[in-house]
């Protein structure tokens, strides 16, 4: 038996069935481009733990600053004996985020705990309740933003009752909406919006710039801003998810700034704290200072050895140049994909930004979901040494997300692997 069968049998006694893993093997060691496992075998990293590892799975700066920190604490608590690092990261997150306007920032665990809390801070700020989010979208798994998520299967089945005064507005979602324009795409979700909520009850529009789980989906030009310019109208909190889509990933240092929105509020993690973790939201001074002293928070928010590790991991991709490691990405994926698609009818769509690449697999010829063959592709891809991940609102999106300093060599023979799959 494999020491990753093993593994594998202790797991099943011990862990919970409803934790899944999308391989069955047990990792010893990662970096760059590359995953092994306890029983030697390398795997080509097309997951990044899930856009998390954006500078890799050890990077030098990170372990130093992390091994560093250890020895001097490791807790204290923010809220009762403050140190550097937190108010270093804060600074950080108020530089490096779109808007030029005076700003503050507060620190989580986790993407859910910071969008939980950027609606904490719209509703007070505002003194409304409705929060507004999209169709495909995603924004974790806690109560609250299962409510906000559109998926039900796995993230909410049974799961119920959810939180109250969510409402859901269709998406620009270019390849299924009918050949809306962003501007046209803009409008129909307005309308919703005035029609069942009314704009004097809207403490926030909630939209990722790109949809992570819902499937990439990249709005049509000019969605987002119209949606900006709305809510600003409307009094609206405009508050962009880039959980998934900061730090660099889609070739900026968020995504926002493809469309050179300046959300009101931004909430961070995943690729933020080099594989710690750690969250935030960032924003307008007025808004993240209308809660009173007390009202945000956490026993483990902005932990310092997280604070360390994001401090270094943002020296990191400034130092490596790590937004245009994103786009050298996309101009090698992306041609290959395309390729790819013209001999492959079962393929719709090749979409994304940066190292945050997808496609969408249909019924060869139309333009149904093909779910069935996207988990035998990427299962395929599995057997082969390339660790590939699904995603969409139909399960048929295949989705890339490289650790940006992954070497080309690398890209190269994943892409091979792909294309393997794909034929077979």
């Amino acid at each position: 038996m494999s020491h990753s069968a093993d593994l594998h049998k202790r797991r099943l006694a011990a862990v919970a069935r409803g934790v899944g893993s999308t391989i069955s093997s047990y990792v010893a060691q990662a970096g760059g481009g590359t995953l092994t496992d306890v029983d030697g075998r390398e795997w080509i990293d097309f997951a990044s733990g899930i856009a998390v590892t954006n500078v890799g799975n050890a990077a030098p700066k990170v372990v130093e600053a992390v091994r560093a920190q250890v020895e001097r604490f490791t807790h204290t608590c923010f809220m009762v004996a403050p140190y550097e690092s937190y108010v270093a990261v804060c600074e950080q997150l108020i530089e490096l985020t779109p808007g030029s306007y005076e700003k503050r920032a507060a620190l989580f665990n986790s993407g859910a705990e910071a969008v939980e809390n950027a609606v904490k801070i719209a509703r007070h700020a505002t003194g409304r309740q409705a929060v507004v989010v999209f169709d495909h979208a995603y924004h974790g798994r806690t109560n609250l933003t299962m409510a906000l998520t559109a998926k039900n299967m796995p993230y909410k089945h049974r799961f119920g009752p959810f939180a109250p005064e969510v409402y859901r507005a269709p998406m620009s979602y270019p390849l299924r909406d009918g050949g809306l324009d962003g501007a046209e795409a803009a409008r129909r979700a307005i309308d919703v919006i005035e029609k069942q909520v009314g704009a004097g009850n809207v403490a926030a529009v909630l939209i990722e710039p790109i949809q992570g789980e819902g499937g990439f989906v990249v709005p049509a030009p000019g969605f987002l801003p119209a949606l900006a310019a709305w809510a600003a109208e409307a009094g609206a909190v405009f508050i962009a998810d880039e959980i998934q889509t900061g730090f660099c990933r889609t070739g900026q240092w968020f995504a926002s700034e493809h469309e050179n929105l300046t959300p009101d509020l931004i909430t961070t993690a995943k690729g933020m704290g080099g594989g710690l973790p750690i969250a935030g939201v960032v924003g307008r001074a007025e808004l993240m200072d209308a809660v009173h002293a007390g009202g945000l928070g956490g026993t483990y928010g902005g932990n310092p050895v997280a604070c360390a590790a994001a401090l270094a991991a943002v020296e990191t991709m400034r130092e490596l140049d790590l937004a245009s490691a994103a786009r050298r990405i996309e101009s090698i994926l992306v041609p290959a994909l395309v390729a790819i698609n013209d001999q492959d009818q079962g393929i719709a769509e090749v979409r994304g930004r940066g190292a945050m690449i997808a496609i969408e697999l249909v019924t060869p010829g139309g333009n149904e979901p093909d779910p069935l063959r996207t988990a035998a592709v990427s299962k395929a891809c599995h057997d082969a040494g390339l660790l590939t991940l699904t995603c969409g609102t139909y399960g048929n999106v295949l989705r890339f997300l490289p650790p940006l300093v992954i070497p080309d060599a690398d890209l190269h023979r994943g892409l091979d692997i792909l294309r393997e799959a794909l034929r077979n």
